[in-house]
């Protein structure tokens, strides 16, 4: 067997996995207990005394392991489905797996970010290679206490066999393994002898969740820490001009009031007293830059539309050459608003800025990034800080930014002072970051009974799709395509927000797909099929759609809704996407009841490459569709002088529980490595909807939300 240099390992001096693209992996685990089958889990873990066997994995002697996951949770599962991957390969019973979380380790651990769907596409070989490697050292020990050819052992649930029949448990083997020459080759495990991977796995946390123990950010808390509330500007273009804070530093439990930046801090003994001391401060602010409507962002959008100031994504073939040919010229403008991100969790953060270290410990998507944004602030060392990830109360790109983290470590320099930040719900949706208000403006030329162009322009706040969205679907099906975008700078702070970009441009064209279906008299099944069939077919390409796959989700959603044989009271719409690599096709189901479209059931197909954790696969797939048809039916939001319009549930529409339809998942079966789950179902979402409650209501909706859009052209209509 091929070896490289010796190592003793440690939580520094580790099995170093391979760098994926875009920067390699995030690996991290907890993964307990890999012992004799009839050995049981002790009552208490942490009493046992675990060897550092590398940098992701520890084993005690009575066999049992641990695994720490550097992984940020947001609830896509990763903390469940990453430890299975490497479990599977370290060969160890998943009953005897328990899974912790990581600190950020810039040293050992790489690619620690949530955010892309991304985490299982990078982490699949390298997670693989991690536990086949360590398993192969075992074996390798085991072997070298027996005088015996590694090659005739095996393994299984944790046990060594050799050809004799004599067993030892991993953990009686560590010792030595950990001394020994790390394999360079080792061998995986074929897929059709996966044990744990595509199976069932109830999520790791769940006993945490459902019993209140501490997990989130907001639980963590420290002797001595603070409580503060943040005074931020009350509109986007204005500043702290001065402050009155006398009466808020009468408010029992308020310990100190200071001013950073534009925004002034009221420090506290708990939470209530910190919001009652920050609703009495007396603040005036002026005017440094323009106040913004929604009206003038509408108006400024619909200039870029008309072509100018854009630049070109992707162009194939002459379009101006196949509209001025064209019979017929189909010409929509599809148009939707700023969304918060609405986490259940407000955003939190812990920081103590001392002499010795920086202490932060709360929920964020980018710990490695803001590590590094924290010590230019502080002006600081990046080896001076120390950063706790705790799960997340969701994400949805909110945490990628981490400027409420900002906010702590500049506040606890400050003040010298254990600190934690928490925004209320007001703040949590006044403060920015939202996703940017877009409107697209489609163009199709239809030449005897045919597709001959197509011509899109994105017009957004802020920012552009990037070029690889250009290149998706119906790109290489129709030969004269152009993508144009252009954007309008704004003061109002923008950013990703669940899917970026597809979350909107997939309900446009889906619903553009439907009204060429209809001006051509085709079935929207047929079209997108026909289209789909002048593309060559590849799988191998993560970052492409695949015609093929495509079109298989498309025939599956087709087959399990029963596309066009369900009863006459059941109207239905179609929409297919690929996004974050991954293929989905989604089938809305809308009836009819007291004049009014009800919702019934979304059908969902997805091909996605191995379902690694099928429950957590499903959750993720209905989690995203029902994010994605309440955001499309009921989101608004909007800005007056600068002003966020809305700042609680009060007002903000979101959907309800009654609202909700039975979604339905089937995934493809495949060998394929596994894609993005957390974000792809979304895009689909609200062009299914759309197409349904065209069906149903003879109404074409094109600007979001829906519900609004319908109500206006229904009198009758009620919301």
């Amino acid at each position: 067997m091929k070896t490289r240099k010796k190592m003793t390992f440690s939580r520094r001096n580790f099995i170093k996995t391979s760098a994926l693209a875009g920067g390699g992996i995030l690996i991290g685990f907890n993964l307990v207990t890999a012992c004799k089958e009839a050995a049981k889990p002790p009552v208490d873990i942490s009493k046992l005394n675990f060897q550092d066997f590398n940098a992701f994995i520890k084993i005690a002697e009575n066999g049992y392991v641990t695994i720490f996951s550097p992984n940020p949770e947001i609830g896509q599962g990763v903390k469940t489905s990453m430890p299975m991957i490497i479990a599977e390969e370290l060969d160890v019973p998943w009953e005897h797996v328990t899974v912790a979380q990581g600190d950020l380790d810039t040293e050992n651990f790489e690619r620690q970010v949530a955010g892309g769907s991304q985490s299982i596409r990078f982490g699949w070989n390298a997670l693989r290679q991690t536990g086949a490697t360590a398993k192969q050292m075992l074996v390798n020990a085991a072997a070298l206490t027996w005088n015996v050819d590694p090659a005739t052992c095996s393994t299984s649930d944790g046990i060594i066999t050799n050809a004799k029949g004599e067993s030892l448990h991993y953990g009686e083997v560590v010792n030595t393994a950990a001394t020994l020459d790390v394999p360079e080759d080792v061998q995986l495990k074929s897929i059709e002898d996966f044990k744990i991977i595509g199976k069932d796995a109830t999520n790791v946390d769940m006993d945490k969740i459902i019993t209140g123990k501490p997990l989130f950010g907001l639980d963590y808390k420290t002797e001595g820490m603070k409580y503060v509330c943040v005074a931020r500007p009350p509109a986007f273009g204005k500043k702290l001009k001065s402050f009155d804070d006398s009466d808020a530093r009468l408010v029992k439990g308020v310990s100190e009031v200071v001013q950073f930046g534009d925004k002034v801090a009221v420090l506290a003994n708990n939470t209530w007293a910190a919001m009652k001391g920050k609703q009495a401060l007396k603040i005036k602010w002026v005017s440094d830059a323009k106040l913004e409507n929604s009206e003038l962002h509408d108006v400024e959008l619909l200039k870029i539309l008309e072509g100018k100031d854009v630049v070109v994504k992707r162009e194939d073939g002459n379009v101006t050459k196949a509209f001025a040919e064209a019979d017929t010229i189909l010409d929509r403008t599809y148009e939707a608003p700023f969304l918060p991100h609405n986490c259940m969790e407000p955003m939190n953060f812990y920081a103590h800025v001392s002499k010795e270290k920086v202490h932060l410990v709360g929920p964020i998507q980018t710990p490695a990034g803001t590590a590094n944004r924290v010590a230019k602030l502080i002006e600081r060392d990046v080896e001076d800080i120390h950063l706790e990830m705790t799960r997340m109360g969701g994400g949805f790109g909110r945490r990628l930014y981490g400027d409420f983290v900002m906010e702590a470590a500049e506040i606890s320099n400050l003040t010298k002072q254990p600190v934690k930040v928490i925004y209320s719900r007001e703040d949590d949706m006044t403060a920015g970051i939202y996703r940017p208000a877009s409107k697209y403006r489609i163009r199709a030329s239809i030449k005897n009974g045919e597709i001959t162009g197509y011509h899109l322009i994105e017009a957004a706040i802020n920012g552009n799709m990037w070029a690889g969205i250009a290149s998706y679907f119906p790109a290489g099906a129709i030969n004269n395509y152009k993508v144009e975008a252009g954007n309008y700078r704004s003061n109002i702070t923008t950013g990703a927000w669940r899917a970026p970009y597809t979350n909107f441009l997939a309900f446009a064209e889906q619903s553009f797909f439907d009204e060429l279906a209809e001006e051509l008299e085709k079935d929207p099944i047929q079209l997108r099929l026909e289209l789909l069939g002048k593309v060559p077919n590849q799988t191998d390409d993560p970052n492409t759609y695949s015609s093929g796959r495509m079109s298989g989700v498309i025939k599956l959603a087709a087959e399990k809704s029963n596309w066009g044989k369900t009863e006459n009271e059941i109207y239905q719409g179609i929409s297919a996407y690929f996004s974050h690599n991954t293929h989905v096709a989604e089938v809305a189901d809308i009836r009819m009841v007291n004049g009014e479209p009800q919702l019934e059931k979304v059908t969902v197909a997805v091909d996605c490459g191995i379902v690694v954790n099928p429950t957590g696969a499903k959750n993720q797939i209905e989690g995203g569709v029902l994010d994605g048809i309440g955001h499309a039916m009921y989101g608004d939001y909007s800005f007056e002088e600068g002003i966020p319009q809305d700042s609680n549930f009060d007002t903000y529409r979101l959907i309800r529980m009654k609202e909700t339809p039975v979604v339905e998942t089937h995934f493809v079966e495949s060998n394929i490595a596994p894609t993005g789950l957390g974000e792809p179902g979304l895009p689909p979402a609200g062009g299914a909807v759309a197409n349904a409650l065209k069906a149903a209501t003879g109404k074409r909706l094109l600007k979001q939300p829906l519900m609004q859009s319908l109500r206006k052209q229904m009198s009758d209509f009620k919301v």
